[in-house]
């Protein structure tokens, strides 16, 4: 049976950078949906809603803290050092 809800969708063309794609679908499992991620950031967004970091997975967090820091740099070679950590 499928699955049915009251809320009306529709689809949208938005363009975000391609590693930061990436980075989410990195941090999703394969039950996730992405556009259910990014309806409720969206929700959070206009609520005003801090994203409180105890609901974050380990590798939610880093993804984070790389999307803050310039590429390239020391924090960021780190970061993604410990990214492939959390990722394996």
């Amino acid at each position: 049976m499928k699955r049915r809800t009251n809320r009306r969708t529709v689809p949208v063309h938005v363009t975000i950078p391609v590693r930061l794609l990436e980075d989410l679908d990195e941090t999703l499992s394969f039950k996730q949906s992405r556009s259910r991620i990014i309806t409720k950031l969206i929700e959070n967004y206009l609520e005003g809603d801090q994203i409180h970091i105890g609901s974050m997975t380990k590798r939610q967090i880093v993804v984070n803290l790389i999307n803050q820091v310039e590429s390239g740099t020391p924090e960021d070679v780190l970061l993604r050092s410990l990214l492939q950590i959390f990722s394996q």
